[in-house]
């Protein structure tokens, strides 16, 4: 039996917030498309690096296909648990002053001025993947638009075919129409390619167009409860 991508049961940790970052109880299935609403920025940044592993929870166990994010055992083991993640982020560092090519060809290779014809051809195939157009491939991300820009940053986190995808606040920035098309889109590429995502964020049209189960975060408590969020959450 496959075990879940990700296994989380009585989560806490302390992040320098009113109070600590709390979870009571979550599991994601292989392949599941899912959102948490209510997360703010701090609170969303901590909850990726609780889930990639690169921060241990001060109370509680967090598992990652089957395997505790406890029992990595240095960084060299690390670096192969987060090579099964894709993050999806506004703080992803994008090269404005470089074509979309060059910044798509960055995880490959350092050689992108030009890139190689065979690494030129994998970071093509990622823009047409992700709906970037051919006409602007070639222009300087600074001269794209916000929607462009996610969905570089969508390519980015896809281009070393991840198990699970992870997008914090990743329609920040998008207004509702296009943050709900954003995410449908990222919800049909993910099922294409038999990915898991986990949606982070406050923003409600992204969250039911991006996932098949959409839970509220109790900041409070750390319960998740099935529903949408209750209107008092700001977009993000």
């Amino acid at each position: 039996m496959t075990p879940p991508v990700v296994e989380i049961a009585g989560v806490s940790k302390g992040f320098g917030g009113l109070r600590p970052l709390r979870l009571q109880e979550l599991t994601v299935a292989p392949g599941e498309h899912l959102a948490l609403v209510g997360f703010d920025q701090p609170s969303a940044e901590v909850f990726i690096n609780l889930v990639t592993g690169a921060t241990l929870p001060d109370a509680g166990t967090i598992s990652l296909f089957g395997r505790s994010t406890a029992a990595i055992a240095d960084s060299a083991d690390w670096l192969a648990v987060v090579d099964r993640f894709g993050i999806v982020s506004t703080r992803a560092v994008l090269l404005d002053q470089l074509s979309v090519i060059q910044n798509l060809a960055m995880p490959f290779t350092l050689e992108i001025e030009p890139p190689a014809d065979d690494i030129r051809d994998r970071a093509e195939r990622l823009a047409a993947d992700v709906g970037l157009p051919a006409a602007v491939w070639t222009n300087a991300v600074s001269t794209l638009d916000e929607a462009a820009r996610a969905r570089i940053r969508l390519a980015r986190a896809l281009a070393l075919d991840p198990g699970v995808l992870l997008l914090e606040h990743a329609s920040a920035g998008l207004d509702r129409r296009t943050a709900a098309s954003f995410g449908a889109a990222v919800r049909a590429i993910a099922t294409r390619r038999g990915v898991a995502s986990i949606a982070v964020t406050a923003d409600e049209a992204f969250a039911s167009a991006v996932a098949s189960r959409v839970l509220t975060w109790e900041p409070a408590t750390g319960r998740l409860t099935a529903g949408r969020g209750r209107g008092w959450f700001r977009r993000t």
